[in-house]
């Protein structure tokens, strides 16, 4: 069973950083096979919403047009780790930030329905 645990949020100033990180652990090539990682965020009322992407064999990284330039993905392969690094904050980005790994589906990366694993979440918190 694939299993990923987020850490890193926290409160943070506009204009602050934070750098999210996610371990992942329970998978093995061929088994639970993970083609793709995401991270998504969810703020209260609304819904799970992509926020950056990435193949997990190497391929080019897909942002929502709402964080780039600002964040970046990024993974460490032999630490089996997702990384997420937020620049320039804003207050709308105040969520629930939610690792997620997947291996199937159509359409693009960010589509929360093409994810089969998800971790718990880490809250992340922008103040004016």
């Amino acid at each position: 069973q694939v299993q990923l645990v987020e850490s890193g949020g926290g409160s943070v100033q506009a204009g602050g950083s934070l750098r999210l990180s996610c371990a992942a652990s329970g998978y093995t090539y061929g088994i639970y096979y993970i083609a793709y990682m995401g991270w998504f965020r969810q703020a209260p009322g609304k819904e799970r919403e992509g926020v950056a992407a990435i193949p997990v064999g190497g391929g080019s990284t897909v942002y929502d047009d709402s964080v780039k330039g600002r964040f970046t993905i990024s993974q460490d392969n032999a630490k089996s780790t997702l990384y997420l690094e937020m620049n320039s904050l804003k207050p709308e980005d105040t969520a629930m930030y939610y690792c997620a790994a997947g291996s199937r589906g159509a359409g693009s990366l960010l589509r929360p329905a093409r994810y089969t694993y998800w971790g718990q979440g880490t809250q992340v918190t922008v103040s004016s």
